[in-house]
């Protein structure tokens, strides 16, 4: 398509930089900060871009969030004097078993240190990533939001050139429309790939140059939250309460979130893996059951939900990193897997990722290099604390995926007893898309009715998203063989991509002759990624849709 926008209304319009960075989240920042303080330092100049999806910095960030202040202190040792939006530090950790009716507490001595959380904040990423941009400006970082990079650039010699950016007013069936513009090439020294778990582009270097080649396949879990305001006498500031077992099956992975924020606020949330079997289980149903537990309703009696969202997170640890660095670039932060789910943490991991190829980056621009492998990146980073936590965490998601009383067990044993250091290595051995057995194999789930106030449908949540996409641009959940919903996924496994998506994005209707076929219903994408992800016969391809679609997350 770009080919033939390029020979009707070529060439583009062409920006220089020493560094372009895809993605403003924490790890996008703290890499264009940390150069920018490098470069201040040492009295020199280094030009630095970040282009960002959404419409404004933090538009699309979706995290729990307990945020390790780690690598923040490291970036700004002086952050509570600069006004960082850490507010509130964790007051208390409760850990709690949960059955249909009951809750078994488990005693925080018992806990491992992945789910102590003293000395932690419970935070919005979506407003540290707005006071990191605020940082990054004010070094002279140059923020493009509602710009994606839709496009990877090579040279001839096959390192990356830079990225493009989409076109803008593309009509529904790929055309020009009155309003088109073409996008714009942005050529760098070097290109850092920050967009976050399952990258558009990230995905495809990956593929390109066989990063993966020696690692365990990537695995993922969803992560569904909801912002809400409730009453002040069922509110703690501080408190953090992790769940695990109902209502999910005892052979599934996950588990629950519920952080008391200021201002009378919680975040609640449930991270179901997407390694997952029955093709009939919806995570977003899940969900909406966990909040009935009579270890959790009470809390929402008389409290209002703000805001709703859904987002993919990468969960294979140390194991399945790729290759970080390639001719031209790298990968960091989740668009390359740093998130320790032991913890249920990754901003601090984003973070140290992208100081650490900062450092590097600057190293090789003194040295008048570019587009080159940047070798000292995944140096640093096996000497750094980031590859020592990842390490001693890297049993804790293999041990989990076995079962949750087995897999907790074992994780115990792993955590308290070798303290992470056991002489050995679980391997991942599948892919999440490859791990759902067929209908016929698996028993339905019969989900409540949504009741509106404590549990919600999908669009009523979509709604609060503040989800909004160009309506007459082409759909950006594409298809590689559209004949394949029907007469594979919806024959074999009853139709999954209606139930994982947390978005009411895909639905089987009957067409007017009465045959099934897939409605893709585009505008309600909360750009989640658990499509690309989980559809078992990797059909579905997620490619960028026009800048600034999706959510507006608020606070999220």
């Amino acid at each position: 398509m770009s080919t033939n926008f390029l020979e009707q209304f070529g060439p583009r319009d062409t920006m220089e930089y020493d560094v372009v960075i895809v993605g403003g989240g924490p790890a996008g920042l703290s890499a264009a900060i940390k150069l920018k303080q490098l470069a201040r330092l040492q009295d020199k100049e280094v030009s630095v871009c970040v282009l960002e999806k959404g419409g404004e910095l933090g538009a699309h960030i979706l995290s729990g969030a307990v945020m390790d202040p780690i690598a923040l202190a490291e970036l700004f040792p002086d952050w509570k004097e600069l006004g960082a939006p850490l507010h509130t530090e964790v007051s208390e950790d409760r850990f709690l078993v949960l059955t249909e009716k009951g809750s078994v507490k488990t005693p925080n001595w018992m806990l491992p240190d992945c789910f102590q959380n003293h000395g932690n904040y419970v935070i919005s990423l979506a407003n540290v990533v707005r006071w990191l941009g605020q940082q990054a400006e004010s070094l002279g970082v140059e923020i493009f939001p509602g710009f994606p990079a839709a496009e990877i650039l090579y040279h001839d010699n096959g390192s990356v050139k830079g990225v493009a950016t989409g076109n803008m007013g593309v009509t529904h069936d790929g055309t020009a429309g009155a309003n088109f513009q073409l996008g714009m090439e942005l050529h760098a020294r070097y290109t850092l790939f920050a967009e976050g778990a399952r990258g558009h582009l990230g995905k495809q270097l990956i593929q390109k140059f066989n990063l993966d080649a020696q690692s365990d396949p990537q695995t993922y879990g969803i992560g569904i939250k909801e912002l809400w305001e409730i009453s002040p006498t069922r509110h703690q500031a501080g408190l953090v309460i992790h769940t695990a077992g109902w209502p999910l099956a005892t052979d599934t992975y996950g588990g629950s979130f519920l952080y008391h924020l200021e201002n009378n606020q919680v975040a609640v949330g449930l991270v179901v893996g997407l390694s997952y079997a029955n093709p009939y289980l919806s995570p977003y149903e899940e969900f909406q059951r966990y909040k009935t537990h009579p270890a959790i309703r009470d809390f929402f009696e008389g409290g209002k939900r703000i805001s709703y969202g859904a987002r993919a997170i990468t969960a294979g640890g140390l194991q399945s990193l790729p290759k970080l660095v390639f001719p031209g670039g790298a990968l960091i932060g989740c668009d390359a897997g740093f998130l320790n789910m032991s913890r249920i943490k990754g901003s601090h991991a984003a973070m140290k990722s992208g100081m650490l190829v900062a450092e590097s980056v600057f190293a090789a621009l003194g040295a008048d290099r570019s587009s080159d492998e940047l070798a000292t990146y995944p140096e640093a980073f096996r000497t750094s604390w980031l590859h020592a936590e990842l390490h001693k965490a890297r049993n804790v998601k293999p041990w989990l995926s076995k079962g949750l009383y087995w897999g907790a067990m074992m994780t115990g044993i792993d955590q308290i007893v070798f303290k992470g250091r056991a002489p050995w290595t679980l391997h991942h051995q599948h892919a999440d898309h490859e791990c759902l057995k067929p209908a016929a194999e698996c028993e339905p789930i019969a989900y409540p009715k949504p009741d509106g106030k404590l549990t919600f449908d999908r669009l009523s949540s979509v709604f609060i998203s503040n989800t909004n996409h160009a309506e007459d641009q082409p759909i950006h959940l594409t298809l590689k063989n559209s004949e394949v919903p029907v007469q594979v996924n919806l024959a074999n496994y009853a139709g999954p991509e209606a139930r994982y998506c947390p978005a009411g994005v895909y639905e089987f209707v009957k067409a007017d002759d009465g045959a099934d076929r897939l409605q893709i219903n585009a505008q309600n994408c909360v750009h989640c990624k658990t499509c690309d992800i989980k559809d078992p016969t990797q059909n579905i391809v997620w490619v960028t849709p026009e800048g600034g679609g999706g959510p507006n997350y608020p606070n999220m």
